[in-house]
């Protein structure tokens, strides 16, 4: 799989998996130091920065533009991780091309959030 930054890929072993979750996608947002800007990020526009916030940020974003793909992706974030589980490899590659070019770019990242009325959002 191509450029994944700022997440992180990995199959499921089979004794760990959740339902039908074959993948894991997450990000570390608490304690990788690549991702610290994020944090400030998020912050400048009222967001919690923590995994949490990542995840609802980013359910909006399917919600709006994938809404199928909730089906095959389920999220179990905490405040110090973002943590989804997909269904297959097909649903991680279609989260990647919708996620990662927002994500991966903390000039998108902006702007996205500039577009965001806070009050939509919880975390």
């Amino acid at each position: 799989m191509e450029n994944t930054f700022p997440f992180k890929i990995y199959s499921i072993p089979e004794h760990l998996r959740v339902e039908d979750a074959l993948f894991g996608i997450t990000a570390n947002v608490e304690s990788d130091p690549a991702l610290e800007g994020y944090f400030y990020l998020f912050e400048k526009y009222g967001f919690g920065g923590g995994g949490l916030s990542w995840e609802e940020h980013i359910t909006t974003i399917l919600e709006e533009e994938a809404p199928a793909l909730l089906d095959q992706i389920q999220g179990f974030s905490t405040p110090a991780t973002l943590l989804f589980y997909a269904d297959s490899e097909e649903a991680v590659r279609q989260f990647m091309q919708l996620i990662v070019p927002i994500f991966a770019d903390l000039g998108k990242l902006n702007k996205y959030f500039s577009q965001t009325d806070s009050s939509d959002f919880f975390e």
